[in-house]
């Protein structure tokens, strides 16, 4: 069994492996010691920071006044620990309104987008352009030197930049394939954002909260410095640099410890922000809209529309003349053209061709998953009666992991990194059902048992990077498996991994159909795999099924020259010491302008006739059909 090391490092959150530097040592421990002494200013100071004494002013550091008095005699020891318990609560005060503007709306447009994103964005881009200092200015003017209402209203203004830079790192995320995992396998938009999307911006979070309080504090102490915060005799930093100004050339000493104090505070908080990045940035590396048919969104709330076409015999899902378009920069792009197919409980379709044929798009489009420049152009998608295409965003939610699940091609990448296995599964399970923790806690050991996982008690304590490939795909199963669902779309899922763990794979694929009696829909490349496990084939080329038919007859003679030009090319039928035969040519790029059939620049049956009208899927027999007109020609020279 291989297991990857468990390496510490990677298991430390964010603040563990802050404190694991000595620059996140010193000034966590800085910031912290200066918190505690200002909040404990009334045990600790050792006289009255208002209490004047005319006959001691201006005095140097001394046994009785560890840092000198000021002009009026004041202890300054004590007048910056109580000065400080008013700056520190309006950093506070800034940083908690930042926060809650910045954070939810950032991590919201960046996981949401669309409309939602625009409107956010535009209205963001308002409030940057707005002058803070004289927002702030009248906000003192109009709550009587309010520090508070000042630190507030700088936290909501400055959160414009923050939501924006917390909106990438959503974004970024959103793209991870884990995340993606969690939509097919059921979870709520608010549980992946609360699960995955904000624990992976916490870096980000942390980074720009240290940079605004540095920022914060530099404002408020301006700000008491002009003498528009709490009026004299109050114990302000601000105020207390304002009055060693006043002093510079007769007392130098008494700007030393007010404005160091200052200087090495923003300094701090400035090196525990870069000092977070860096943490987060080295666990990272360890570790426009479509122009389609109104019909062809998935709208909020499902729109009227005709009946869905009906399936032939018993078929679970059937796909009918499906296409799918691209907006790129170069205009649309078609990906799919009039794609279609029928799959029946208890079956497995695979879906073959070579890279770029649309079989994942294919994939993600039953999912109602493709990206967000794509869109379904035409035909259907029927599963279970329903049309998929016409289908709302919440009725494919709840489908998604309960009716269909997915099994993706790297498993290791479909599984948050910064969870256990155990945890990720539990949560799954309680998003289809409604159970305690140690109800699911036993639905997770059941689920990992039945995908033939060893010692699952310790497996769920692990972490992703602590298993291997093999096991990562198990759990990958476990977690399709948890909302039992009766079609199972598999998308390559033993291309990663070795011949043995490959075949292990398949096996428990198969004892699971048998078991649950679920459809499954396999994208894969290997002939191989479709001998093993499918029981139907569906041959795609660039864009279009050019073959549909069971298993056994497609082995037996192929009808369409590009299935038998696959077959030759597979290393299983190549003989000994003979170079494998493969196909000429590459498939044609999305976008290209077709006359007739799509292989006949690569098919050696190809005649004029092949580059007149559009091919059609001609059906041979009852279960099979081909979109060639040399089938004959082919199945004499095979």
């Amino acid at each position: 069994m291989t297991t990857a090391t468990d390496s510490p490092a990677k298991r430390r959150g964010v603040l563990r492996s802050v404190l694991a530097t000595w620059r996140g040592r010193i000034t966590a421990g800085f910031l912290l010691l200066l918190f505690v002494c200002c909040l404990l200013a009334p045990v600790i100071s050792p006289a009255d920071p208002l209490h004047q004494n005319l006959q001691q002013i201006l005095q140097k550091p001394s046994g009785a006044h560890w840092l000198g008095t000021d002009s009026l005699g004041r202890d300054v020891l004590s007048r910056l620990l109580y000065g400080g318990r008013s700056s520190i609560i309006g950093i506070l005060e800034g940083v908690a309104a930042h926060l809650l503007v910045a954070v939810p709306l950032g991590v919201a447009t960046g996981y949401l987008g669309g409309r939602f994103d625009r409107f956010v964005m535009r209205a963001a881009d308002i409030v940057l352009s707005v002058p803070v200092i004289v927002i702030l200015l009248a906000i003192l003017s109009i709550f009587d030197h309010s520090i508070a209402a000042a630190m507030i209203t700088l936290g909501v203004l400055g959160a414009s930049g923050t939501m924006r830079i917390i909106r990438s790192a959503a974004m970024t995320v959103r793209q991870e394939l884990y995340v993606s995992a969690a939509e097919l396998l059921g979870l709520s938009r608010t549980q992946i954002i609360f699960r995955h999307i904000l624990p992976r911006s916490r870096g980000v979070i942390i980074v720009q909260t240290s940079l605004f309080a540095a920022l914060g504090l530099g404002i408020q102490t301006g700000l008491t410095f002009l003498g528009l915060g709490p009026p004299p005799p109050a114990a302000t930093w601000g105020g207390m640099v304002n009055e060693a100004a006043t002093t510079l050339s007769t007392a130098p000493w008494l700007l030393v410890p007010s404005g160091g104090l200052i200087a090495v505070t923003v300094l701090a908080l400035g090196i525990l922000g870069d000092t977070v990045r860096d943490v987060t940035a080295q666990n990272h590396t360890s570790s426009g809209g479509l122009r389609v048919k109104p019909a062809t969104r998935r709208p909020d709330t499902a729109p009227a529309a005709a009946p869905a076409p009906a399936p032939e015999g018993t078929a679970l899902l059937s796909v009918r003349d499906l296409s799918v378009s691209f907006l790129t920069p170069g205009g649309e792009v078609e990906v799919l053209a009039g794609v279609g197919f029928d799959l029946a409980a208890g079956q497995t379709l695979g879906l073959v061709g070579e890279s770029g044929s649309g079989k994942s798009v294919t994939a993600r489009a039953v999912l109602g998953l493709l990206e967000a420049n794509g869109a379904v152009t035409g035909g259907s998608v029927v599963f279970d009666g329903q049309d998929l295409t016409r289908a709302s965003r919440k009725e494919m939610a709840a489908l998604r992991g309960t009716r269909i699940a997915l099994i993706s091609q790297e498993p290791m990448v479909a599984l948050d990194p910064s969870f256990r296995i155990g945890a990720q599964l539990s949560e799954i399970v309680r998003s289809h059902a409604k159970m305690s923790r140690e109800a699911a806690r036993r639905r997770v050991i059941e689920l990992m048992e039945l995908v033939e996982l060893p010692e699952p008690e310790e497996m769920a304590r692990r972490y992703p990077f602590q298993i291997s490939g093999g096991m990562a795909q198990r759990v990958a199963i476990a977690a399709a498996l948890a909302g039992s669902p009766d079609l199972l779309i598999a998308d390559e899922p033993t291309t990663a991994l070795d011949v043995t763990v490959q075949a292990d794979i398949l096996a428990l694929l198969r004892r699971l159909q048998r078991e649950t009696g679920m459809a499954v829909l396999l994208v894969t490349h290997d002939w191989g795999v479709v001998a093993d496990i499918c029981t139907h084939v569906a041959v795609m080329y660039a864009g279009q099924v050019v073959e549909r038919a069971p298993v056994e007859q497609v082995f037996g003679a192929a009808c369409h020259p590009y299935t038998a030009a696959l077959m030759a090319s597979s290393p299983d039928n190549a003989p000994r010491r003979t170079p494998i035969d493969a196909v000429a040519g590459a498939v044609p790029p999305p976008g290209s302008r077709f006359d007739g059939c799509r292989f006949k620049d690569r098919c050696a049956l190809s005649s004029a006739d092949c580059a007149g009208d559009v091919i059609p899927l001609i059906r041979l027999n009852e279960e099979r059909a081909s979109r060639c007109i040399h089938t004959k020609l082919l199945q004499a020279r095979q």
